[in-house]
């Protein structure tokens, strides 16, 4: 599996498993998302810390967990970013637009 999902309490946390979140896995990242927005959930973790490496198919499936969550009235938060990974959201300017944390436990912290 390219991902794992987590059911918590009061979020859903993605771990991406691979080294890149590129046009392999980014399509089924997308419909995960979809289900699980479907099935209720609002807030979603996209955990990246073993990610190093994300094409623009990655960066749309961030963006479409992005409108989601806000979309349900949620919180999405991206966490775990390498060096490359972080200045390819900073060069896109998602960081503007992202929450962002260093760690999964401080991602859910803010949505708690």
């Amino acid at each position: 599996m390219d991902f794992n999902i987590e059911n918590k309490k009061q979020c859903t946390v993605i771990s991406i498993e691979t080294e890149k979140l590129d046009t392999h896995i980014a399509p089924s990242l997308k419909s995960e998302l979809v289900l699980i927005s479907g099935k209720g959930e609002r807030n979603i973790i996209l955990d990246l810390k073993k990610c190093q490496y994300c094409d623009s198919s990655g960066l749309s499936a961030i963006l479409v967990a992005n409108r989601l969550c806000k979309n349900a009235g949620g919180t999405f938060v991206l966490c775990g970013l390498n060096e490359a990974v972080e200045r390819l959201i900073t060069i896109s300017q998602l960081d503007t637009v992202l929450s962002i944390t260093a760690d999964t436990e401080e991602a859910e912290k803010l949505i708690s």
